[in-house]
Order: C-alpha cells, then sequence, then structure tokens
C-alpha cells in the first residue's frame, strides 16, 4: 500500500471542537485531535493521546497555547508543552509526541497512521 492510499477517515470536520481537543481510537491507538481556528485560519493536528510523563492517555484534555508561534497542547498532568507540528516536548528534549500527518477531504479528516 502506498503512502497516498493509507489515509484514513476518522470523522467528520463538524466533530472537531473549535480550540479544543477530541480523541479517537483507531487501529488500537488513542490520538488526540486538535482544531485550533482563528479569524484568519484554521490548523488541524493529530498527536498520540499518550503523555509520556503523566503516563496517562489525557493529551486531548489539555491546553492549547501558543509558544514563540509554535502551537502547543498542555498537558492536564504536569503542564508540559508539546509542539503540536513536531511532537517535541518544550520542558524536556528527550520526549517527544508521535505525531500523525492529518487532512481535511470532503468534509472527513483523515490520518495516516505511523508506525
Amino acid at each position: 500500500m502506498s503512502a497516498q492510499d493509507s489515509w484514513i477517515t476518522v470523522c467528520s470536520d463538524s466533530d472537531l471542537v473549535d480550540n479544543s481537543g477530541v480523541c479517537a481510537f483507531l487501529n488500537k491507538q488513542q490520538i488526540a485531535l486538535f482544531k485550533i481556528k482563528s479569524v484568519s485560519a484554521e490548523h488541524i493536528f493529530a498527536v498520540s493521546n499518550w503523555d509520556p510523563i503523566g503516563k496517562a492517555n489525557v493529551l486531548y484534555r489539555g491546553l492549547l497555547g501558543s509558544v514563540q508561534d509554535a502551537k502547543v497542547v498542555i498537558s492536564p498532568l504536569y503542564k508540559q508543552r508539546y509542539c503540536l507540528e513536531s511532537g517535541q516536548c518544550l520542558d524536556d528534549a528527550a520526549v517527544k509526541l508521535v505525531v500523525y500527518p492529518v487532512r481535511i477531504e470532503k468534509d472527513q479528516v483523515q490520518l495516516q497512521l505511523v508506525d
């Protein structure tokens, strides 16, 4: 299967909540989906829902913000900040989340799963 064919529909765009997160369970993986909407733009991000420091599936409940133009989710447990584009923890360089490619096709949110 080519990368072009490996997009999986997860939900409808209308299932996402503006400026908040939701959790999806796909292929035994919990994925946190975030829709960040401003007056001029809309961005969708998908990262692992597993908080590697708090050791729990809670990131979809995190606070959204920005640090030096990077969009971040802040863990609801110990408040580490994770870049939504790269998955990098801004508070511990040794920690990184899995980031999933995400797109909207015909009002459907689609992900590419990574190993």
